[in-house]
C-alpha cells in the first residue's frame, strides 16, 4: 500500500513539475528526428488487435479517448447543471451586400453556484436558399468585429478584458482576410463564430473570468493531473455553439454541422469533433504541437515547449511528457483517428516549420487505419509532395505562413461539398 501510495504521489508531482522549459531546444533539421514507434491505432492496451468496427467502437476508441483526457487535454466534466438562455440581441437581413442575413446572439451561462457569463455568437445565413443548410462553426481570436467591416458587428464581450479598447489587434476588420464569408455563404453555408476569449480567457492570470467557475468543484489556482485545461474548456464551447444551432436555428441543417479552427484553435477543433459526433467535418489549420502534427518526431514546438508557454492548455498530466515524447503511450495521428468514420482534414503551410508540416500530413496518413475499419479512404505516406488530397481524411498544404487564407477556405469547402455529396 505504502508503495503505491508513494508511486501516486511520484506519478503526480511529475505531472505538475515537468514541462517548465521555455527555453528547450527545437530541431528544424529532418536528419535530427529521433527514431521512434508510430503506436498502433488498432493495438489494444492488452495487446489484442482490433479487427472489427465493434471492437474499435467498444474497446480501442474508448481506450484512447481515456487516454487523451487522462493525459493530454484532460477530462471534460460530466452533467454540469449549467444553464445557457440565447438571446437575439440584433439581425440584419441584408448584410453582406444582400448575401446574408446575419444574427447577434448573446449566450448566457449560469451556474448551480448562481454565477453568470456571457458571450455573443456572430452568425451569417445565406439568402440565395430557403433550404436548411450546412453550417461551419469556427472561433475567432480577437471578437467578431475583427471578423468583418460592418459597422453593426457588435464588439465581444471579452475586447475589454483581453486588451485596452484602443488596440490594434482588437480593431474592426483586423481579422477580416481570414474570414471568407462571401465565399462560404455563396456556396450555400452558414458560418458561426464567437471569440474563444469569451468562453475562457486565453491568459492564465484571467482563467476565473470565464465558464469556468460555474463549473461545480472549480478550485482556482488548484488543479488535479488529469483537470482540463483551456483547450478542453473551448471545446466545451464549441459544443454549446452546436447546441443552439441545432435546436435554435431552424434554417440550420444539425446534422451537416462543421467544426474549424486555425492553430491553437485548431487543436480545439479536433479535441472538440472527437468528443462530439454531431460535428460531421473536423477542420484543422495548421494545428502542430497537441494538434495535428506527431508529438514523437519533436520537430518544430514540441511539448517542452508548449506545456511552458501555455501551461493553461493542457491537463497539468501532459507535462510529464516534456523532453519525454518517447514515454508518450500515444500520438496525435491517434486523435485523428478516434474522429472515424466522419471526415477530418488537416492543413498546413510550408513555411510554418513550427507546426511542422510534415508531422501533420504523416498523422492524417497514420490515422487511415480507422478509417479502413469503415472502407474508407485515406492519404498514404507515399503521397507527401501532393499539394490537395481529398480522401476521407483530407490534407492540404500551401506556399506561406501561420495563417488561413482564402486557398484554405476554397479547399475546405470543396472537401464539405464532398462529405455532405453537394
Amino acid at each position: 500500500m505504502r508503495h503505491t501510495l508513494l508511486l501516486s504521489a511520484l506519478l503526480i508531482w511529475a505531472a505538475t513539475s515537468a514541462g517548465q522549459n521555455k527555453n528547450a531546444p527545437v530541431n528544424y533539421d529532418e536528419s535530427k528526428v529521433p527514431t521512434f514507434e508510430v503506436p498502433d491505432v488498432l493495438t489494444c492496451a492488452d495487446g489484442s488487435r482490433v479487427k472489427t468496427r465493434k471492437q474499435w467502437e467498444h474497446k480501442r476508441r474508448p481506450e484512447l479517448m481515456k487516454m487523451f483526457g487522462e493525459q493530454e487535454y484532460g477530462l471534460t466534466p460530466g452533467q454540469t447543471g449549467i444553464k445557457v438562455k440565447h438571446e437575439l440581441v440584433a439581425t440584419n437581413n441584408n448584410a453582406l451586400g444582400g448575401l446574408a442575413t446575419q444574427k447577434q446572439v448573446r449566450f448566457v451561462f449560469t451556474g448551480t453556484n448562481g454565477q453568470t457569463h456571457e458571450a455573443l455568437l456572430l452568425l451569417y445565413l445565406p439568402n440565395n436558399t430557403a433550404k436548411r443548410v450546412p453550417v461551419i462553426i469556427g472561433y475567432n481570436f480577437h471578437g467578431n468585429q475583427t471578423t468583418t467591416l460592418q459597422d453593426d458587428v457588435i464588439s465581444s464581450p471579452s475586447k475589454d478584458l483581453m486588451q485596452s479598447a484602443g488596440s490594434e489587434k482588437w480593431v474592426r476588420g483586423e481579422q477580416q482576410r481570414r474570414w471568407s464569408y462571401e465565399a462560404a455563404l455563396r456556396r450555400g453555408y452558414a458560418v458561426a463564430t464567437m471569440c474563444y476569449h469569451d468562453i475562457c480567457p486565453d491568459s492564465p492570470g484571467l482563467l476565473a473570468k470565464g465558464v469556468l467557475p460555474l463549473f461545480p468543484g472549480y478550485n482556482e489556482g488548484q488543479r488535479t493531473p488529469d483537470e482540463w485545461g483551456t483547450i478542453g474548456v473551448w471545446a466545451w464551447g464549441y459544443s454549446r455553439i452546436a447546441d443552439y444551432l441545432q435546436k435554435k436555428e431552424p434554417r440550420i441543417d444539425g446534422k451537416r454541422m462543421v467544426v474549424m479552427g486555425h492553430s491553437r484553435l485548431g487543436k480545439t477543433a479536433l479535441w472538440a469533433g472527437v468528443q462530439d459526433e454531431r460535428f460531421q467535418v473536423v477542420i484543422s489549420n495548421n494545428s502542430g504541437c497537441g494538434g495535428a502534427a506527431l508529438s514523437k518526431r519533436v520537430f518544430g514546438e514540441n511539448i517542452a515547449r508548449i506545456t511552458a508557454s501555455f501551461p493553461h492548455w493542457f491537463c497539468p498530466a501532459f507535462n510529464a511528457y516534456s523532453e519525454n515524447e518517447a514515454a508518450l503511450p500515444f500520438d496525435q495521428h491517434e486523435l485523428l483517428a478516434l474522429i472515424a468514420p466522419r471526415y477530418v482534414y488537416v492543413a498546413s503551410a510550408e513555411d510554418d516549420q513550427w507546426a511542422d508540416p510534415k508531422g501533420e500530413y504523416l498523422s492524417a496518413c497514420y490515422a487511415g487505419a480507422a478509417y479502413q475499419l469503415y472502407e474508407a479512404s485515406s492519404p498514404s505516406e507515399a503521397q507527401l509532395q501532393e499539394v490537395k488530397l481529398h480522401h476521407n481524411v483530407g490534407y492540404h498544404i500551401r506556399p506561406g505562413g501561420h495563417d488561413v487564407t482564402e486557398y484554405d477556405w476554397q479547399c475546405f469547402l470543396d472537401f464539405c461539398d464532398k462529405a455532405f455529396s453537394r
